[in-house]
């Protein structure tokens, strides 16, 4: 299958079924493109305005047969009032020093993310990668990407998030945190200090990924209001912009 998105055909691929490793029960399929050549930054901006995520050199988007549960979402930026409680995480994290690299994996990264590979996500796929698999997700980038560190005042390396820069916002390709500091919330102060990264950039978006409803892992993302949600319709404030429609 091929499209014509940025002035050249694109190759599409379409994923074997696999279970869903959200939802039980469900099977999980993908339609797949490769990010290379000079045109990858355009393609990988192109596609992610329309519910494409990035892994390595590849983006993606799901197209599960039976179900259409998962959402791309994005903060508006412009828009986004803090609420009583991240007004607390911020405060608690005045003492966070931020430190921007190049997307290159280390070992002090891979100890934090192995952590928390073991106590978040305990027998996932991620719990059994090594450093050399964590390079890969963190190195195999055809696009303009950081890893940004959070530290405490001691030093300590905290919280990890790689990001891609897109030409209207800041795309939260993966984060992981300590989680030993649950006083902090460093995964919400992570995407505190995105959403005012994006601001300060004058960037109207930060994408977060997908929401998966009836998913509790991804509830959290609900919290980022206002949060735009990418449908069948196109984005809109509303995961179910169909059924606002035949009430109106």
């Amino acid at each position: 299958m091929k499209h014509n998105l940025t002035g050249r055909p694109t190759p599409f691929f379409v994923t074997a079924p696999l279970p869903c490793p959200y939802l039980s029960g469900e099977t999980e399929r993908r339609m797949v493109a490769e990010l290379t050549g000079r045109d990858s930054s355009s393609l990988h901006d192109t596609l992610s305005r329309v519910g494409f995520r990035r892994s390595h050199g590849l983006i993606y988007a799901p197209i599960c047969q039976n179900c259409s549960a998962c959402k791309a979402v994005r903060t508006v930026v412009d828009e986004f009032e803090y609420t009583a409680s991240q007004k607390r995480v911020m405060k608690i994290n005045r003492d966070i020093r931020v430190k921007f690299a190049s997307a290159k994996a280390t070992t002090d990264q891979f100890q934090l993310f192995s952590r928390y590979q073991d106590v978040r996500h305990t027998g996932g796929d991620m719990a059994t990668m090594d450093f050399y698999d964590y390079q890969a997700l963190i190195e195999e980038t055809p696009v303009e990407s950081i890893v940004v560190e959070f530290r405490d005042s001691g030093g300590d390396l905290i919280g990890t998030c790689l990001v891609d820069r897109m030409s209207d916002g800041l795309s939260a390709v993966y984060s992981f945190f300590d989680p030993n500091h649950p006083r902090r919330s460093p995964g919400t102060y992570m995407i505190l200090w995105l959403i005012e990264r994006a601001r300060t950039m004058e960037l109207p978006y930060v994408y977060l990924g997908y929401w998966i409803e009836g998913s509790s892992k991804m509830s959290y993302k609900q919290r980022f209001n206002p949060l735009e949600y990418y449908t069948v319709n196109g984005w809109s404030y509303s995961p179910h912009p169909e059924a606002l429609e035949s009430v109106g």
